[in-house]
C-alpha cells in the first residue's frame, strides 16, 4: 500500500521469514481461505480446488506460512481412500496490529489479533490544539503503552483499559509521552518479531485514523478544521520513527467504512460519524472511495443553510455546524433532522443502499438519530417512488460503546489498514 511509513526496524516471522516475503496474490488467496475456514481449518487439496492452484503450489505456500508461524495443523480430514489430509488453521495470535483513532479530544488505541479481534484498548485525553510535538508525544506514548502488553492478550481479550470506565473499569488518564519512564520503542516494549524470546507475537504495524483533510498516500495531515497548526505534519512517519513499526494513515471515516466493508455490511454504503465533527466514509461498488486527494466524504462541510451559523471551516451553515449547535442547545431531534437531510442528499447523489451511523454523539442517543435520519430517507423515497434506504447504527458504534466514546468501529477499522492487505482484502481504489 502506498503511504506506509516504515519504522527503522523490519519485523520477521518465526525462522526469519519476513511477512514482506509472504505478500502476493496467491499467498493472500490461501490465507483468506484459511481464515474463512475458522477453527476447523481447511486441507491443502481443498485449498487447491478453491484457488485453482496445484497441490504442489499450495504446499509450497502453506509451508512458508507454517514456517512463519501463521498456520498450524487443525486435525485430519476423514480418509476417502488414501492418507487423511491435514487441515490447516490460522494462528490468529501469531500476528497482531494496532488500530489508532486520533480525535480532536482524545486517542483510542486497540491491539488486535490477525483476524482483527480486539485484545486490548486504551483511551487517553488529548488536545489537538496543543501543537504537533505534543500530539506526536502523546499518541506515541499511548501506542507504546498498548504495545507493552503485546504478548499477553490471549484468547480472553483481558487487560482492556477503557478510559471512560467501560470494560476493565480503568479511569481515563493522560498518556505518557514516549521516552518517559516505562515507555520504550515498540520492539523494546514487547513488540518483538515472532521467533524471538519464545515466539512473542509479531506486530505487523499500526493503522492510524485521524480527522481530515489529510493525504493517505504520504501520511501527512493537512488543515484539520480548527487546528491549522497541524498542516503539513508527517504524522505517519513521525510515529513510525518513534515506535519502530510501519504506520499507515487514513481518515477516521475511511477506516470505519473499510472495517464495515470487510464485514460485508453492503456493497454501496455511507458511514456517517458524528462526534467532535461530522464526516462520511464511502464504499461504492464494494470498494472504499477516498478520491484523488483523500477528500471524499467531507459531508460535515456541505452548506445546507446559506445564512446559517459560522463553521470552523470558514463557511456558514455547514451540516456539522448546524448539528453541533442543535446538540449544544439540547435539541437532539433537530440535530437528527439536519443529519437526515444531509444523508438524504448523499443518497440522491451516490445511490447508496445503506446508511451507517457512528460517533459518540450518535452513541449517546442512537434511537433519536435513527428516527430522524430514517424519516428524511423515507420522505425522499416517497417523493421519488423508490425503496427507502436502510439506516442503522454501525457495529462497534452503538449505545453499548457510548461509555468508551463510540469509536471502537474506527479504531478496529484502522487496524485493518495493515491487516487486510495480508489477505488481499483491501477494497479501496488506489
Amino acid at each position: 500500500m502506498s503511504g506506509v511509513a516504515e519504522g527503522p526496524r523490519r519485523t520477521e516471522g518465526r525462522g526469519g521469514v519476513r511477512l514482506a516475503d509472504l505478500r502476493g496474490h496467491n499467498t493472500a488467496l490461501v490465507l483468506d481461505l484459511v481464515r474463512g475456514a475458522g477453527r476447523d481449518g481447511i486441507s491443502r487439496p481443498e485449498l487447491a480446488l478453491r484457488t485453482g492452484l496445484t497441490v504442489q503450489a499450495v504446499s509450497k505456500i502453506t509451508g512458508r506460512l507454517r514456517e512463519a508461524g501463521l498456520l498450524t495443523a487443525a486435525g485430519r480430514r476423514e480418509s476417502t481412500g488414501g492418507k487423511p489430509a491435514t487441515a490447516l488453521r490460522l494462528v490468529r495470535e501469531a500476528v497482531q496490529a494496532l488500530g489508532v483513532h486520533l480525535d480532536r479530544d482524545g486517542v483510542l488505541v486497540v491491539r488486535t489479533d490477525l483476524t482483527g479481534r480486539a485484545l486490548a484498548r486504551r483511551r487517553v485525553r488529548l488536545d489537538l490544539g496543543r501543537g504537533a510535538g505534543e500530539v506526536v508525544d502523546l499518541v506515541a506514548g499511548a501506542m507504546a503503552d498498548v504495545l507493552a502488553g503485546a504478548g499477553g492478550g490471549g484468547e480472553a481479550g483481558g487487560g482492556v483499559a477503557d478510559g471512560h470506565g467501560g470494560a476493565g473499569g480503568v479511569p481515563e488518564t493522560g498518556a505518557r509521552p514516549a521516552g518517559e519512564a516505562g515507555v520504550r520503542p515498540a520492539r523494546e516494549a514487547g513488540a518483538r518479531p515472532a521467533g524471538e524470546t519464545g515466539g512473542a507475537p509479531l506486530v505487523l504495524g499500526a493503522g492510524l485514523a485521524a480527522p481530515g483533510p489529510l493525504d493517505h498516500r504520504t501520511g501527512v495531515l493537512h488543515k484539520v478544521s480548527g487546528f491549522p497548526g497541524l498542516d503539513g505534519l508527517p504524522l505517519a512517519a513521525a510515529l513510525a520513527e518513534r515506535l519502530g513499526l510501519p504506520v499507515v494513515l487514513d481518515k477516521d471515516t475511511n477506516a470505519a467504512a473499510l472495517g464495515r466493508a470487510l464485514a460485508g455490511d453492503a456493497r454501496a454504503f455511507a458511514y456517517l460519524h458524528l462526534g467532535t465533527g461530522l464526516g462520511a466514509g464511502l464504499v461504492l461498488d464494494g470498494r472504499l472511495y477516498r478520491g484523488p486527494r483523500t477528500g471524499a466524504g467531507e459531508l460535515g462541510h456541505q452548506v445546507v443553510r446559506l445564512d446559517g451559523p459560522p463553521c470552523v471551516c470558514g463557511n456558514r451553515g455547514c451540516v456539522e455546524a448546524l448539528c453541533l449547535a442543535a446538540l449544544a442547545a439540547g435539541d437532539t431531534g433537530e440535530a437528527a433532522r439536519v443529519l437526515g437531510t444531509a444523508a438524504a442528499n448523499l443518497v440522491g447523489l451516490l445511490d447508496v443502499e445503506l446508511i451507517l451511523l457512528g460517533g459518540h454523539r450518535i452513541a449517546a442517543a442512537p434511537e433519536a438519530f435513527l428516527r430522524g435520519v430514517a424519516a428524511a430517507l423515507d420522505a425522499r423515497a416517497s417523493r421519488t417512488g423508490t425503496e427507502p434506504v436502510r439506516v442503522r447504527v454501525a457495529e462497534g458504534a452503538g449505545a453499548a460503546e457510548a461509555a468508551g466514546g463510540g469509536d471502537q468501529v474506527i479504531a478496529e477499522g484502522a487496524a485493518q489498514l495493515v491487516l487486510a492487505p495480508l489477505f488481499g482484502r483491501l477494497p479501496a481504489e488506489e
